[in-house]
């Protein structure tokens, strides 16, 4: 088993690159055949779904349209509460299918806090794309329609998912030992 050191604490790995992979090739497949013959506005949340989202970009057949918007809610390895704007959305989206594209969603509280703004802009539909779940973690009633993986309530990093800002350039997801 592979152990890395990140900062002052020590992960290994738990979800290995080719398996990633194969999970971002079923969600673009399903959403390809979701938006057939539609030209759907992909929103990246930044900073931690970059990766994810160039990754499943790569496997759209569809017509597609991407804006970033940058939300920030951890501090170190916790949650801190509050859902921060750092970069808003900056595109008309009246009358267009959105989809959010996020890293992980434990809490829900990012999006708890964003998708009002959102629909107050009156999209025709509004779904949510994320690479992972943690549902023990969930605290908000939020609606996920593609889901890579369902992982538990530990803290994770690689594949865009930082610590401080370190280590989203691993191609694999980690899990934290400590």
């Amino acid at each position: 088993m592979s152990i890395i050191q990140v900062r002052d604490k020590k992960f290994k790995i738990y979800i290995p690159e080719n398996e990633i992979q194969e999970q971002v090739k079923r969600i673009g497949k399903e959403i390809n055949r979701d938006y057939e013959g539609k030209c759907p506005l992909f929103i990246v949340i930044l900073n931690g779904s970059f990766m994810f989202a160039a990754d499943l970009f790569k496997e759209f057949t569809i017509d597609a349209e991407v804006s970033f918007v940058k939300l920030a809610s951890y501090q170190g390895t916790k949650s801190t509460g509050q859902v921060v704007t750092l970069i808003g959305l900056d595109q008309n989206i009246a009358g267009r299918d959105v989809v959010i594209i996020e890293d992980i969603v434990d809490t829900g509280k990012t999006m708890q806090e964003f998708l009002p703004s959102l629909n107050n802009l009156s999209p025709a539909s509004v779904k949510i794309a994320t690479l992972l779940h943690k549902p023990d973690a969930l605290e908000y009633p939020i609606k996920l329609d593609y889901i890579g993986f369902n992982v538990p309530n530990k803290f994770l990093l690689g594949y865009g998912l930082d610590y401080d800002g370190i280590a989203r350039n691993l191609k694999e997801i980690y899990q934290l030992t400590d």
